[in-house]
């Protein structure tokens, strides 16, 4: 009755974000994930892709866009910490997450995570040559960075 690492499609991520995400749909891009089972039932997918600040866009840096579990005990952290291990094995150098400030962020030091920024301007993805309506939580995010 452990948790056990396993691949997952992008498919079988969304629905799993789908169906148990808490504020967010699922993501867009992907370049890999990752999913946790318990006796072979799936309690948790992570999902990496490139970065969502074009800043950040250097080709050596991939974010998990998406972490999502159904509450098993340190289901979080072990999809943290595989989805470092997996970026490092392609050759990535870095790899971010952000979360709420509400959110306490106890999987990621966990996984020996560490805070590195906070954004700012949280204005959402609506502008005039493109409007759209934000459905997901407007405001700061704190980045975090996975281990050297």
């Amino acid at each position: 009755m452990s948790l056990e690492i396993q691949p997952v499609t992008y498919r079988e991520a969304c629905a799993f974000i789908e169906a148990h995400h808490r504020h967010h749909k699922p993501p867009q891009g992907y370049l890999f994930g990752v999913a946790v089972a318990l006796d072979g039932a799936v309690v948790g997918v992570a999902t990496v892709g490139r970065p969502v600040s074009r800043h950040l866009q250097d080709g050596w840096t991939a974010e998990v866009t998406r972490c999502c579990t159904t509450g098993a005990k340190n289901a979080c952290s072990i999809l943290y910490a595989a989805c470092w291990r997996a970026a490092r094995a392609m050759g990535y150098k870095k790899l971010i997450t952000y979360t709420l400030p509400e959110e306490g962020g106890s999987s990621l030091r966990g996984a020996g995570w560490s805070v590195v920024g906070k954004t700012t301007n949280p204005k959402g993805w609506n502008c005039p040559s493109r409007p759209r309506v934000d459905t997901h939580p407007l405001q700061c995010k704190l980045r975090w960075e996975a281990p050297k």
